[in-house]
């Protein structure tokens, strides 16, 4: 049964009955660059309780040491770098330690440089439209000379969102993908994220425009609900399943990635979701609340 967080015992509820947060990030502590209401509050309130929290998102535009900086400049401070898992680490760390990539490989990304900097941390070296405007003159930049845009270096492709997607982009990507001995991952199928009082295009959009075009599907997939997005987790933290809850905007990534897990989980409607979809009980769904920050408002 799902239990909607409406009074204080409710909240107290959940506040004693669990020790780890995992925390999606967009549509549950900001909408784009503003906080949620009463967030900071939240989190405050967690910590003084000594609870472990984790922010676990499937956005692969920002690296974890980008996610440090953002959540700063909302006021919420005193994060480390270990408390972030998103899917361009957990991406990452597909690559090098189940596909251990040969080093010597390069890795053409389609999307935001988070995917970038987290996959050279690893030692890989990337290879981007950027990198291709660098090196060729801008008329040459063109389907017409796409052949010549080809590394034969380029071992793995990584489609993630990106902003500034093209045609040439998604049709140097597909080139890359016609050899099917080169892996394709994507950073999660997100299809859409919230933004502002909207929902914008995600990077499952972009996925999925490869994969058609390409005439193939991911051979993995690094964001919520994939297990490899808890195998990145349990790599830096040591989870009791029973006191842990997850916390997110999504039926389809993060409440599936709390149930198929085995833990509890919590459904905020600040960002994708209404209060419709599970008012009358969801099979992936423990509780669900208006706002995170009522874990705040209805026990101070």
């Amino acid at each position: 049964m799902t239990i909607k967080i409406a009074t204080r015992g409710a909240a107290e509820k959940i506040l004693d009955k669990y020790d780890t947060y995992l925390f999606d990030c967009d549509g549950v502590i900001w909408i784009g660059n503003e906080l949620l209401p009463s967030v900071k509050e939240t989190l405050e309130l967690l910590q003084s309780k000594k609870k472990n929290l984790i922010f676990v998102s499937n956005n692969s535009t920002k690296a974890r040491d980008q996610y440090i900086e953002k959540l700063a400049g909302l006021g919420i401070h005193g994060v480390e770098l270990e408390q972030i898992i998103n899917s361009c680490y957990s991406t990452a760390i597909y690559i090098n330690e189940v596909l251990q990539l040969d080093k010597a490989k390069k890795i053409w990304v389609l999307g935001q440089e988070g995917i970038t900097k987290e996959v050279e941390k690893f030692g890989y070296e990337t290879v981007t439209f950027k990198d291709l405007e660098a090196k060729f003159q801008e008329e040459e930049l063109t389907v017409d000379n796409i052949q010549s845009l080809i590394d034969p270096q380029v071992g793995c492709v990584i489609v993630g969102l990106d902003f500034q997607v093209t045609y040439l982009k998604i049709a140097i990507t597909q080139q890359y993908l016609f050899d099917r001995k080169i892996p394709f991952i994507a950073t999660n199928i997100d299809s859409t994220f919230p933004f502002g009082k909207t929902k914008l295009p995600g990077a499952g959009s972009i996925v999925e425009v490869a994969s058609f075009c390409s005439g193939r599907e991911p051979d993995a997939i690094c964001g919520k609900p994939q297990s490899g997005m808890m195998d990145s987790i349990l790599s830096h933290h040591s989870l009791n399943k029973e006191t842990t809850i997850m916390v997110g905007d999504r039926l389809n990534t993060d409440m599936k990635f709390g149930s198929v897990n085995g833990i509890d989980t919590l459904l905020v409607l600040t960002g994708i979701e209404v209060e419709e979809s599970v008012a009358n009980g969801h099979s992936d769904v423990t509780y669900y609340a208006d706002k995170l920050g009522d874990l705040y408002d209805l026990t101070k």
